[in-house]
């Protein structure tokens, strides 16, 4: 079977702003354009299946205007849902404030979203086969029912499924008890600069890098994702190395993290290397920065043209969606 990328997380909706600049506390501004997208983990489903990886979601969805509008996105995109409609109510919404230099600050209430079940994941693991990746994230780690229950599920994961753990920005709430298991059967760890130094102490991604991989079983990698710097990849058996970024004129980093992490793990599924495969995820993050909204990563087209005359292009263009 081919190689399918399995989110166990969240897809809510995304209300996003757009303002000159955040408000003081207690301070209010007017906002300049606001959209009401799919987001969460929607993100790096889509980045995945537009470079031709199968992708499911393994979370929640709800009744409601919400939940609705998740999974109309989700089916426009080709994504499987493998859980049914909760009819308990609505999917979770995030409020994303983006400034006019292309930042997002972010505040997130989830619905349904955060009330797993046992059950459910039990569904999910009887649907996975030994070619899945499932995609993890600190979002669902930090929920008081979720955690436990996403954590007990990772560790419990067959050796043949890869699993990749992205933090997210509340890393530093998630439990030991809950984390450790996790971090214990990740065999990717993908965050961003600021994670990476909540989780080690170490401002600078190289040394982020490398402390993260000593926390992971032998065999495992790790990116420190440094938006317009690339990232560093510590990949198994080999020391930090930096993968260069591309300049690009960026308009909205929303989303721009999880197309990175969605274009990683699905040109590792098509057989690339983990340093091109880095390389094609800081190409596939540049041009959705380039672009408003949070699901603007690129088709396989797309990034090869973005590439141009790089080497990577070529390899690219010799796959097929």
């Amino acid at each position: 079977m081919k190689p399918r990328l399995v989110l166990a997380g969240n897809v809510i909706v995304d209300l996003v702003i757009e303002v000159p600049a955040l408000p003081e506390r207690g301070g209010d501004v007017i906002g300049t354009r606001t959209d009401r997208t799919a987001g969460g983990g929607f993100n790096t489903l889509v980045a995945a299946r537009r470079l031709g990886t199968e992708a499911a979601y393994a979370g929640l969805h709800g009744t409601g205007p919400h939940g609705d509008l998740v999974r109309e996105a989700l089916a426009a995109e080709g994504v499987r849902t493998l859980l049914p409609v909760r009819e308990d109510g609505d999917t979770g919404f995030c409020v994303a404030l983006v400034d006019s230099g292309g930042e997002r600050t972010f505040v997130t209430s989830f619905g349904v979203d955060s009330r797993l079940t046992g059950a459910e994941l039990d569904a999910v693991a009887d649907l996975l086969t030994g070619d899945d990746l499932v995609q993890l994230s600190g979002y669902g780690l930090v929920m008081p029912v979720n955690g436990p229950l996403l954590s007990r599920f990772t560790a419990r994961l067959p050796a043949g499924v890869t699993v990749c753990f992205d933090p997210a920005p509340l890393v530093a709430g998630i439990p030991a008890a809950v984390l450790d298991p996790v971090l214990a059967r990740t065999d990717w760890l993908s965050c961003n600069a600021r994670e990476g130094r909540l989780m080690t102490g170490h401002e600078n991604p190289a040394r982020s890098a490398a402390a993260l991989r000593e926390r992971l079983s032998p065999g495992a990698g790790v990116l420190v994702r440094a938006d317009k710097d690339g990232c560093w990849l510590a990949a198994p058996g080999t020391a930090p190395v930096h993968v260069p970024g591309f300049a690009v004129e960026a308009v909205d980093s929303n989303g721009a993290g999880d197309a990175h992490v969605g274009a990683f793990l699905a040109l590792l599924s098509r057989g690339l290397d983990p340093l091109s495969a880095a390389r094609g995820a800081n190409a596939a993050a540049a041009y959705a920065v380039t672009r408003r909204g949070p699901a603007t990563a690129p088709g396989l087209a797309e990034l090869v043209a973005f590439l141009g005359a790089d080497p990577l292009a070529h390899r690219l263009a010799a796959l097929s969606v």
